[in-house]
């Protein structure tokens, strides 16, 4: 098997200074990709920003033969994303992968989450993700080729205590990758999702002797293939954790037809309607068009499909 390498490309990494991201700008410039090393180097609530944290990684990718250049811009904002993706473009004349990385963690339960923290924490990651895609699509769109992996996480596909604001996050990031690969489809650009699980900063505090191997390089693979030019997905999920690599999917029930319905009658099927058997699992691409076709189908033929 050839080794799939980048040579050429120019990839954005947010959130590179430590942890997942380091990860990531590492494996892919070793692969031969310029890479841009984004971030601030703040803490985990994303204050007290450090330049050299971005500036260490660059070092570390300098000192092994590859080529990177910091930069410390903020994802959370409209500028800051613009500044990101300009300076790919600036440095090396060009932009071929971004990976949305950088994220924060502010903890509070629902009675006690603060607006404050609520809104921090999507700046960086929901709304970084798009402040970065809208810099990035029309230069990966005008040059015919992209590739885009933004993050999700378990905590956005199932949820956890204490971070509703770092769930919202993570499961609008699915939405917004799904509208980059729809619009993507026509100009050469293909965006996925991440869910990745790994031992950073984010674990501190939490006993972690018991578990198994989790390094942050045993997901930057998974991360590197969607960022290659060989890749074919678009639109879908990859889990990455502890070594185990799985697809994420949405799925729907046939559930039941009827022209028409009481509460009762849905109380009285409920059953019927939340049965797994003979689920759509639909195509990443076609599947808002395929979710009204079939449900226009049954209820036009009158019949469960």
């Amino acid at each position: 098997m050839s080794e799939l390498r980048f040579d050429d490309r120019v990839a954005v990494v947010t959130g590179a200074g430590r942890g997942l991201g380091r990860a990531y700008a590492l494996l892919l410039a070793e692969r031969g990709a310029r890479v841009v090393v984004n971030d601030p180097g703040g803490s985990m609530r994303g204050e007290d920003p450090d330049a050299g944290v971005a500036a260490e990684v660059v070092a570390e990718i300098a000192a092994a033969g590859g080529t990177a250049v910091a930069c410390t811009a903020s994802v959370a904002t409209p500028e800051g994303g613009r500044a990101i993706v300009d300076t790919a473009l600036d440095r090396f004349g060009r932009l071929d992968i971004l990976i949305h990385n950088a994220g924060t963690v502010r903890y509070g339960s629902l009675t006690e989450l603060s607006y404050e923290d609520f809104e921090a924490v999507l700046d960086v990651h929901l709304r970084g993700g798009f402040h970065t895609v809208r810099a990035a699509f029309p230069v990966m769109s005008e040059a015919g080729y992209g590739r885009v992996v933004l993050t999700s996480s378990i905590g956005g596909l199932y949820g956890n205590r204490s971070v509703a604001n770092y769930a919202a996050s993570k499961a609008g990031m699915i939405g917004l990758s799904n509208v980059v690969a729809l619009e993507g489809a026509e100009v050469g650009v293909r965006c996925n999702i991440i869910v990745p699980s790994a031992l950073t900063r984010m674990a501190d505090g939490i006993d972690t002797s018991a578990y198994p191997d989790m390094r942050p390089e045993l997901v930057a693979p998974a991360v590197a293939y969607l960022a290659h030019e060989s890749c074919s997905l678009s639109g879908e999920l990859l889990v990455a954790i502890a070594g185990r690599m799985a697809r994420a999917y949405i799925a729907e029930t046939p559930g039941v037809y009827q022209p028409s319905w009481t509460v009762d009658e849905v109380a009285a099927r409920i059953d019927d309607i939340r049965s797994t058997d003979n689920s759509w699992i639909l195509p990443p691409l076609s599947a808002h068009a395929d979710h009204i076709g079939r449900t226009f189908a049954m209820a036009t033929e009158g019949k469960q499909q």
